[in-house]
C-alpha cells in the first residue's frame, strides 16, 4: 500500500499532479593505498598509466588477489549504515565491452554482496527527517579513463584508475524530491567521511551517483525509470532530477510512453540526453569469477571492526544536544563535517556550549564561507576562539569588542587575552565611570530626556550614545541599568 503523498513534493503538470520517485546507486572509491585485486597505488594525479600492475593490465596468467583492507572498509561502511553484513559473499564477472578495462569484464558482486539491507536517516532543513533504505553494498573494481580531447581522430586510455576498489551503495526508491536526493547524498557522504572509508571528493570522481528517476500519478504503482549515469556533484544531482522528471511528465501527458534507458546529464545545457537503452542484469552474463574463491568472514572479524567504529553523525548530534544544550539545528550544522564537529568540541570544552556554538557557526563559519576556506585552514584556532569566549564570559570584553578581537586574531594571529591587554580593549565595568558618561549624554540632550520619559523605548538611544562615547568599552548591561535609573524609567 502506498504511503500518503506530501502535496508539497508533487510536481504540477498540465493535466494534474505528478510524484517523482528517486533511487540512487552511489559509487564510492574505497580509501586504501592499493587497488582491489593488485598492489598498484591508488594515488590521484599521477602520470597516465604509471599506477598499473600486470594484473591491472590483464597480462596472461595474472591472477587477482583480494585486498583485505578494502574488505575491512566495506564492512565498516556496512556497519555505519546499520546494515546486514553477509559473512559469505561471491565475486562475479560482469561481461561488457569496457575499452578502459583490459580484461574485458568487471569483477563485481551480483547475487551475493558483502553488505545487505541497511538505512540512512536524512535530516531536512525545512521539514521532518526521513529514512532511505539501503538495498545493498557491494565491492567492485573501477574502470580506467578514456580521454577523447587530446587527438582529433584517436582516443587515449589511462589505466591508473583501472582496478581501484569501489563500493556501490544501492538505495531503495525512497526519495520524492530533488531536495531529498541531495540531502541523502550529503548525509551518506558525511557518514563515509566520518568512517574514513571514502573521502567523498566528487571533483576527483571519488564519489559518483547513478540517479534513477521515474514519475507517477499519486497513489499509482511505480513508473518506468531512466538512469542518469555518473553525476559528479550534489548540485548537478538536483538539476538532473528536476529536468528528467519534467521531461518524463511531458512525454506522458502527450500520450507517449517512457523508454527505459541510460541517460547522461549535460551541466552546460542543464538537461539529460539519451546514452543507450538500459541493460538488464542478464545482458551482462554474470557468473562467479573462477579466479576468486567465495569471500568468507567470521563474526569475530566483524565484531572487532564494529568495536572500533568512530562516533557517527547521528550519535554525535544527539550528544551535542544533550551535553551542550544545543538546538537540533545547530547540532546538525556542526556534525555535518567531522573536522567542524571536532573544532566545536575543542572550543566548547569546559565552556558554555551555546555560546561556543554561536561563535563557531555565526562568526567563524560565516567568515570561512566568505573567504572560501575549509575549517582545517582557519586562521583562528579552536584555542584562540575559546579564549575569546572566555573573555566575554568573565566580562573582560563585550560581544561587540569580541568581534573586533576576532578580526585582529584572524588577520594577525596572537593571543586574544594579550591583544585585549596591549590595546586597552577591556570593557569598562566601573559604575562610577559609566555614571559620569551617562550624566554627560543626559545633560547634552534635555529634549530627548523628556521624550524618553513619555516613550521609554528611547532609553536605547541613550545607551547607544554612551557606548559610542566610551568607544564601545562600557558594559552594555550596566549602561542600560544606569540609563533607566537616571531617566526614572522602569
Amino acid at each position: 500500500m502506498n504511503a500518503p503523498v506530501d502535496p508539497k513534493k508533487l510536481i504540477k503538470g498540465a493535466t494534474g499532479d505528478w510524484e517523482v520517485v528517486i533511487g540512487m546507486e552511489i559509487h564510492a572509491q574505497v580509501n586504501s593505498q592499493a587497488k582491489l585485486f593488485s598492489g598498484a597505488s591508488t594515488g590521484f594525479g599521477a602520470a597516465p598509466n604509471s599506477h598499473v600492475s600486470l594484473v591491472d593490465a590483464a597480462m596472461p596468467g595474472m591472477l587477482p588477489v583480494i585486498n583485505l583492507e578494502c574488505v575491512r572498509q566495506a564492512v565498516r561502511t556496512g556497519l555505519g549504515l546499520k546494515a546486514q553484513i553477509n559473512l559469505r559473499s561471491i565475486f562475479d564477472r560482469k561481461n561488457y565491452f569496457y575499452p578502459d578495462l583490459p580484461q574485458g569484464y568487471q569483477i563485481s558482486q551480483y547475487k551475493h554482496p558483502i553488505v545487505g539491507e541497511g538505512e540512512v536517516v536524512v535530516d531536512m532543513l525545512d521539514g521532518p527527517s526521513f529514512t532511505v533504505g539501503i538495498e545493498r553494498l557491494h565491492l567492485e573494481q573501477d574502470a580506467g579513463k578514456s580521454i577523447h580531447d587530446l587527438h582529433p581522430t584517436m582516443s587515449y586510455v589511462d589505466l591508473n584508475r583501472s582496478g581501484v576498489a569501489l563500493m556501490e551503495i544501492v538505495s531503495k526508491p525512497d526519495m520524492r524530491s530533488s531536495e531529498e536526493a541531495k540531502a541523502y547524498v550529503s548525509k551518506l557522504r558525511t557518514i563515509l567521511r566520518y568512517l574514513g572509508t571514502c573521502d567523498g571528493d566528487m571533483e576527483k570522481g571519488n564519489l559518483r551517483a547513478d540517479v534513477n528517476v521515474s514519475v507517477r500519478r499519486p497513489g499509482e504503482g511505480l513508473g518506468t525509470r531512466c538512469e542518469i549515469k555518473n553525476v559528479n556533484s550534489i548540485r548537478f544531482i538536483g538539476q538532473s532530477i528536476e529536468y528528467e522528471a519534467r521531461r518524463q511528465i511531458g512525454i506522458l501527458e502527450d500520450g507517449g510512453k517512457i523508454d527505459q534507458e541510460t541517460r547522461l546529464f549535460d551541466p552546460g545545457k542543464g538537461e539529460t540526453r539519451s546514452m543507450r537503452s538500459k541493460e538488464e542484469a542478464h545482458d551482462y552474463r554474470y557468473f562467479p569469477d573462477p579466479d576468486l574463491l567465495p569471500l568468507e568472514l567470521d563474526q569475530d572479524f566483524v565484531d572487532e571492526l564494529a568495536r572500533h567504529l568512530p562516533e557517527l553523525p547521528d550519535e554525535k548530534k544527539a550528544r551535542f544536544v544533550s551535553d551542550y544544550g544545543l538546538s537540533t539545528y545547530d547540532a546538525g550544522v556542526l556534525v555535518a563535517d567531522r573536522e567542524q564537529a571536532d573544532y566545536f568540541e575543542a572550543v566548547a570544552k569546559g565552556r558554555d556550549g551555546k555560546a561556543a556554538a554561536n561563535w563557531v557557526i555565526n562568526e567563524l563559519f560565516g567568515r570561512l564561507n566568505k573567504e572560501g576556506l575549509e575549517i582545517t585552514a582557519s586562521p583562528v584556532s579552536a584555542a584562540q576562539l575559546g579564549e575569546i569566549v572566555d573573555l566575554i564570559a568573565d566580562e573582560t570584553i563585550s560581544g561587540k569588542i569580541a568581534k573586533d578581537v576576532f578580526e585582529i586574531v584572524w588577520a594577525q594571529g596572537g593571543s586574544p587575552k594579550a591583544i585585549v591587554e596591549e590595546r586597552g580593549m577591556k570593557q569598562v565595568t566601573d559604575t562610577g565611570a559609566i555614571e559620569a558618561a551617562v550624566d554627560e549624554v543626559i545633560a547634552a540632550n534635555p529634549d530627548k530626556v523628556e521624550q524618553a520619559k513619555a516613550k521609554p523605548t528611547l532609553a536605547g538611544w541613550f545607551v547607544g550614545q554612551v557606548m559610542k562615547s566610551t568607544g564601545g568599552k562600557a558594559n552594555p548591561q550596566a549602561v542600560n541599568a544606569i540609563v533607566k535609573q537616571k531617566l526614572g524609567i522602569e
